[in-house]
């Protein structure tokens, strides 16, 4: 029988992670219902796939300008205060565009403006994802918490296509708009209630805080490889959600397949997540690196392409590798990089495989147009393999499980260790969290 896990490697029993978690899950199951409720409104409303490309482009501008900032100011002004003051922007900007399309005749303006609004308070709410769970959850517990909020989203993603069919079809999209805005209200409350320590950053200036965050990424000889083939990954995987459609429609047997395809890739989320709960691996820089290869199967499947169950089977196993890989790396970061700067590397991590993606997107029809959709794919999981080179570099090799930052020596290169620690603080108005969060001086 498995032995049962300490108290402190089970984060539920953390008031403030039990709140955290509640709320991102609220918030989590909200946003999946408006990817697909947004596309029925805009179609609806406008009948042009160009609208729909520019409401979705205004979302996702602001969100890659201002990542960088959004991680600043997280690192400055306490992470709990950040996400709580953009949750409360996303609720309005949500219940804006909801109104717009209840109304009955929705001004295109006003949508695209919400979303934006919505995109960039997005922004500055990313980066604090990691110090939050780093704040309400002892070190021992981190990768549980991490496979726990990595769950959430892969259930989400399940069932929020459906729930969105069915309030479009029953109420209407404006609805969905409503709903979205209402899980952003209910988790504001329940950060309003966390506690979450905090080690406060030295007053300096904007560009200052900006530029360390940088050299923290570039002075870890495991990181920015590790991001740079995450960032190649994305960018693949932006080519088979582009392409795989057309080729699971036109070769594999219709639409059906491409259905099953993104149901099983949502089930091997959910079994990714799973296993990351419960297996924690000695060199977890490595293993995320080579479980994201796994995502050139599917991509040499629908290259080929192979018949249509191993298609289907291919992307499950690679979506299983992913579900498993962002909890293990999440931690990792969470574990390495020191606190006061947590929040501004991982807006560099967001920026990078944010701005992969649509890059993908753009570049596959393109390349299909000029040479058939099978080279883009081609390409693309020989590309997505050779992230299996990182294994040559020193530091992703070697780098093995450790304690959190400022209790082990994993500094930027001059750095003297511990000298990222400092005094912290508890980011609410009682003590220190109920059996919840380690100080912040010891990264779905």
């Amino acid at each position: 029988m498995p032995s049962t896990p300490p108290a402190d490697a089970r984060p539920l029993r953390s008031r403030d992670f039990r709140l955290l978690f509640t709320g991102r899950t609220l918030s989590l199951i909200g946003d999946a219902v408006i990817p697909p409720a947004l596309a029925l409104a805009v179609l609806r409303a406008t009948g042009s796939t160009s609208a729909l490309a520019l409401v979705l482009g205004c979302a996702m501008l602001p969100r890659l300008v201002l990542l960088p900032v959004g991680g600043v100011l997280a690192d400055r002004f306490r992470a709990r205060t950040v996400a709580l003051g953009t949750d409360l922007v996303r609720c309005a900007s949500q219940l804006v565009a909801g109104l717009q399309l209840l109304g009955g005749d929705p001004s295109l303006t006003v949508i695209a403006v919400a979303e934006a609004i919505g995109g960039a308070a997005s922004a500055f709410a990313m980066p604090c994802q990691y110090p939050l769970v780093a704040g309400t959850v002892k070190p021992e517990g981190r990768q549980r918490a991490n496979a726990l909020m990595a769950t959430a989203e892969s259930a989400g993603r399940l069932g929020g296509p459906a729930l969105a069919g069915v309030l479009v079809l029953t109420a209407g999209p404006g609805w969905a708009f409503l709903l979205d805005a209402a899980t952003f209200a209910v988790s504001a409350g329940l950060l309003a209630a966390l506690r979450v320590a905090h080690v406060p950053l030295p007053k300096r200036s904007f560009r200052a805080d900006l530029a360390e965050g940088w050299r923290e990424v570039i002075g870890r000889d495991w990181y920015w490889p590790s991001l740079l083939a995450h960032a190649v990954s994305n960018l693949c995987l932006g080519v088979l959600l582009v392409l795989g459609p057309a080729v699971a429609v036109g070769r594999l047997g219709g639409e059906g397949i491409w259905v099953a395809t993104v149901q099983t890739g949502a089930v091997g989320l959910l079994a990714g997540n799973a296993l990351a709960a419960r297996h924690h691996p000695r060199r977890p820089v490595l293993t995320a690196n080579l479980l994201g290869v796994l995502f050139a199967l599917p991509l040499a499947a629908f290259a080929l392409p192979a018949p249509a169950p191993v298609a289907v089977l291919c992307y499950g196993v690679a979506t299983a590798g992913l579900g498993y890989l962002n909890p293990v790396w999440q931690t990792t970061v969470q574990n390495a990089v020191p606190p006061t700067a947590l929040a501004r590397v991982t807006s560099y991590d967001w920026l990078l495989s944010l701005g992969a993606m649509p890059l993908g997107y753009a570049l596959a029809p393109w390349a299909a147009g000029h040479w058939g959709a099978g080279v883009p794919l081609a390409a693309a999981a020989v590309l997505t393999g050779a992230g299996a080179a990182t294994a040559a570099v020193p530091g992703v090799r070697n780098f093995t499980a450790r304690k959190p930052a400022g209790q082990q020596d994993d500094t930027a290169p001059g750095r003297p260790a511990g000298a990222e620690t400092s005094r912290t603080h508890d980011d609410g108005d009682e003590g220190a969290p109920d059996g919840g969060s380690a100080p912040l001086g010891s990264p779905g």
